[in-house]
């Protein structure tokens, strides 16, 4: 996710593309960019994303490429290549919190019965996560 697809203001991120093979690729599986809204918690990281590349863009020489996406690689780089970065950080998270671990996959899972559980819509919630 780039920042250009954030809408802090409308509380939502347009999903326009994938990694395939470890690169980010202008499409989505299903061919059609989708706008998902954005709960509080994720805003804050959001938030949190913006101070922590500003700190890094504070702290770079002038030759420094600033990463357009929202989360990068605290080594440098575009993007985080490496899958073991972001499963490492999530492993941590979910054991810090006291949560069973899964795979960052099984919480789309979570996501759609907790949504249905509301009372949500399931064609809202089938377009949410890309179907």
């Amino acid at each position: 996710m780039q920042w250009e697809d954030v809408d802090l203001d409308q509380r939502s991120a347009t999903i326009r593309r994938i990694i395939v093979n470890r690169a980010p690729q202008e499409r989505t599986k299903t061919k059609h960019h989708r706008v998902v809204l954005l709960n509080e918690r994720t805003l804050n990281a959001i938030h949190e994303a913006q101070r922590m590349a500003e700190l890094r863009r504070m702290a770079s020489n002038s030759a420094h490429v600033v990463s357009p996406f929202v989360f990068q690689p605290s080594k440098g780089g575009l993007w985080i290549t490496e899958p073991s970065v972001t499963i490492r950080h999530f492993k941590s998270a979910l054991k810090a919190l006291n949560i069973r671990e899964r795979r960052q996959y099984d919480t789309r899972h979570t996501y759609a019965t907790m949504c249905l559980m509301f009372g949500m819509n399931p064609a809202f919630i089938a377009n949410q996560l890309g179907h």
